[in-house]
């Protein structure tokens, strides 16, 4: 009885919806979707028993009114309709609808449907039996983020792909063999053997297996990200065309399995620089603002939008927040594919399967999602479409994770009740290498299995696992992505051109600015040793009084001002670099902007920190020590101060770009340093320097920068000399000679170190291109 009321009631309801919907509706509205769900959650009777509440399809009305995508305007227009008569269907047992927004009627000037047979005059057959995917309780208020091109496939095909463990191990650590890198020679191991699988839009497939099967090298082979191995067979074809990192940037987003985003930003922030960077240029500042919001919407990151991402060692938005951070970061330039790897790793159960859900709600908005995860729980593997499993690289299953535990029980493998099948057949094909005989019983295990399902596969095309009757939810995708494809109407035929070198450099230095500026204890903490550093100095020459510093005292008192900051200045820098080295990366192989732009953001963005820091640090200790009081003296020794601190800033930044991790270039950073301070005229005279010191001495910066000091304090001033009881006062510039540091005008010294600063930014520009280090956690 309770059944029928409610289907009266909603079949009632419905009419009145399709009534307005097709006689009193207004125009088209763009960036706007509109649900209606109605679903019961029946009891089954079986005896005095009741089982669990299961929703069931009662009625479902899918209305969408037009779309502006990509600074293009699509008007299309679909209603969905769906009544249930007799047997009620589960919702999880319906095939989706598809996402993107359709043309249903196509012919005729009356587009009502007739309400006897769904046939529009001159168009096409209604489809009735379509519901959505998910039940009104997984909805909130976000939209379909769908994508708007066309159909995407990704088909590996045949493919054999070996690792060189050599390649595996970072050059520094051979080196720690006593080994030079050419000299290690590793074993050639198979991570993927003749491997196929095909995919398109509108799906999930998740690549599921232990660790070490092939998971993470199948996905950096289908990205052109595979380092240390070779493909010796087999081909990816990504929408028929072989796969290439030029076609990889283009059609796929690559999120990675640790998040890299800069912490001190908003999530809003964030996802606000990378619009300007990827949206292209023909879109205003409204339709980018609007974009950020349907990704923050559909990912439903709304209670965070105005929280800072944070890191390991800032606090900000949690680990789930921040992963769906990175997937709105790939999301934003609304790629047609999707790839993830690992992105459940470190989250709680409820955290990864939100996130999967999220996953699976971008998939039914036409993309192409591909992830790979070790052993999902039950409720996310009911979420995935289609599934591969992976042992030792070889494919033991491939199909429709509903079919997958028939398929197995066909061969002799049930699933235990009340057990999880991916937890069980994961460890049905992991290997036990525990013991010699274990582990050739589990790899003949896999093979079998592998050759079974090889067998079973042969002739078909797609190179997947079908039972004898065909899989509902699988044709109900094929039909779908069939008709998007043919349906989709598209007006604007507008290039799409992204943003110059130019513009990408505004936005960089805006972000970089912003970033920096809101790490406040990190910059105080800096200003603070700048300035402790000053007063210790400073105040340890203050004692002389009223009197002149002796001419030992002011020599050693110069060197010590170019030799005690810079040093600080490496470290610093050296580790700021490297915590932004693997976004960085990650940026670079994305495409997200050119070398040029980053590296005149990076260097310009931090000047005026740099101004700032050596500000606090020469002008305490000129006018505590009593130095040359002439402003046009201070002048010249405070521009001196700023260029030998930039010589050091830059030549930290050189080393920290050439090399792979914070351990080496924090010790060539300080054996550069320490060449410099010994060689620059003062622990040892220049006439006294062997030759290779004395090559050395004309490329340190702390010697012209000694150089220039000196000369800048003593040229014009009369000091006393006593020999004896005789007193006689000279001219300074002659203490100058007697070192040795009067070879060459005083602009000299400003030009080397000029040119010194501009040979280091070099190193550094060539090191960012063509040096692509990762950062430690990547090897």
């Amino acid at each position: 009885m309770l059944s029928l009321c409610a289907s009266s009631f909603c079949s009632h309801l419905f009419v009145a919806i399709q009534h307005y919907v097709v006689t009193v509706a207004p125009a088209p509205l763009t960036q706007r979707s509109y649900q209606w769900n109605f679903a019961l959650g029946l009891y089954k009777e079986k005896g005095n028993n009741k089982s669990q509440v299961s929703p069931y399809a009662v009625q479902s009305v899918y209305v969408s009114l037009g779309e502006e995508r990509r600074g293009k305007t699509r008007e299309t227009y679909r209603l969905r309709t769906n009544q249930a008569h007799g047997a009620l269907t589960p919702i999880s047992e319906l095939p989706p609808p598809p996402t993107t927004l359709q043309t249903m009627y196509t012919g005729g000037t009356d587009n009502r449907p007739d309400p006897e047979t769904g046939i529009v005059a001159g168009g096409h057959p209604q489809t009735r039996g379509d519901t959505e995917l998910f039940s009104s309780s997984e909805e909130d208020s976000s939209l379909y983020f769908t994508y708007s091109g066309g159909r995407n496939e990704i088909e590996v095909s045949n493919l054999h792909y070996e690792v060189d463990t050599a390649a595996q191990i970072p050059w520094y650590e051979k080196l720690s063999e006593f080994k030079m890198p050419w000299e290690m020679k590793g074993d050639k191991q198979t991570a993927i053997n003749k491997l196929n699988l095909r995919v398109c839009s509108g799906q999930m497939l998740a690549i599921i297996g232990s660790s070490g099967c092939g998971k993470t090298s199948l996905l950096d082979v289908i990205t052109c990200r595979d380092e240390g191995g070779s493909m010796t067979s087999g081909q990816v074809l990504i929408n028929g065309q072989p796969s290439n990192p030029k076609l990889v940037r283009k059609t796929i987003a690559h999120v990675r399995q640790d998040d890299r985003l800069l912490p001190h930003l908003t999530v809003r922030e964030t996802l606000a620089f990378v619009a300007k960077l990827r949206l292209p240029t023909n879109f205003s500042q409204k339709q980018r603002d609007q974009r950020v919001d349907d990704v923050i919407a559909e990912l439903r990151l709304r209670q965070c939008a105005h929280t800072r991402v944070g890191n390991d060692l800032v606090r900000g938005v949690s680990g789930g927040e921040r992963r769906r951070v990175s997937i709105a970061v790939q999301l934003l330039w609304n790629p047609g594919i999707l790839i993830l790897d690992e992105p459940t790793s470190g989250l709680d159960s409820f955290t990864a399967h939100n996130l999967v859900i999220t996953l699976s709600r971008l998939a039914r908005g036409n993309r192409l999602v591909l992830l790979s995860i070790h052993q999902p729980r039950s409720d996310i593997f009911q979420l995935f479409d289609l599934v591969v499993l992976l042992s030792s690289g070889s494919a033991v299953y491939c199909g429709p994770a509903k079919d997958m535990v028939p398929y197995f029980t066909a061969l002799g493998h049930p699933c235990p009740r009340y057990c999880n099948p991916s937890d069980f057949y994961v460890d049905l094909i992991s290997i036990d290498r525990r013991s010699p005989e274990r582990e050739a019983e589990c790899l003949e295990r896999a093979r079998v299995l592998s050759a079974q399902f090889v067998e079973k596969v042969r002739g078909t095309d797609d190179f997947m696992w079908k039972p004898e009757e065909p899989s509902t939810t699988l044709e109900a995708i094929t039909a779908t992505q069939s008709a998007t494809q043919e349906e989709v109407i598209t007006i604007s035929k507008q290039k799409d051109r992204l943003p110059g070198r130019l513009h990408q450099f505004t936005i960089l230095i805006r972000r970089q600015v912003h970033n920096d500026f809101r790490d406040l204890v990190t910059l105080l903490v800096h200003g603070f040793e700048a300035l402790l550093m000053s007063l210790l100095i400073g105040f340890l020459y203050f004692g002389a009084g009223e009197e002149r510093l002796s001419i030992q005292d002011t020599v050693a008192l110069l060197y010590m001002i170019g030799a005690l900051t810079p040093f600080a200045v490496v470290l610093d820098v050296i580790a700021k670099c490297h915590t932004e080295r693997a976004m960085l990366y990650h940026e670079l192989e994305d495409g997200m902007y050119n070398v040029t732009s980053y590296f005149f953001a990076k260097v310009l963005g931090e000047l005026p920190e740099h101004c700032v820091f050596t500000l606090v640090y020469g002008l305490p200790i000129y006018w505590l020590a009593g130095l040359n009081q002439a402003p046009d003296r201070f002048l010249l020794n405070f521009l001196l101060v700023w260029l030998m601190v930039y010589c050091s800033r830059s030549m930290a930044l050189f080393v920290a770009a050439a090399l792979p991790t914070l351990q080496t270039s924090a010790f060539m950073g300080n054996s550069l340093f320490t060449v410099f301070y010994l060689t620059g005229g003062f622990v040892i005279s220049l006439e006294n320097m062997w030759l290779v010191a004395s090559w050395f001495s004309h490329a340190s910066f702390m010697r012209w920068g000694f150089e220039g000091m000196l000369q800048v304090q003593f040229r014009g001033l009369k000091y006393p000399v006593s020999i004896g009881n005789f007193t006689f006062n000279i001219d300074g510039i002659h203490v100058v000679e007697a070192m040795d540091m009067n070879q060459y005008p005083l602009y000299s010294c400003y030009l080397v170190l000029i040119a010194v600063v501009v040979g280091f930014m070099l190193l550094y520009y060539l090191s960012l291109k063509f040096i692509k280090q990762k950062s430690s956690q990547d090897w």
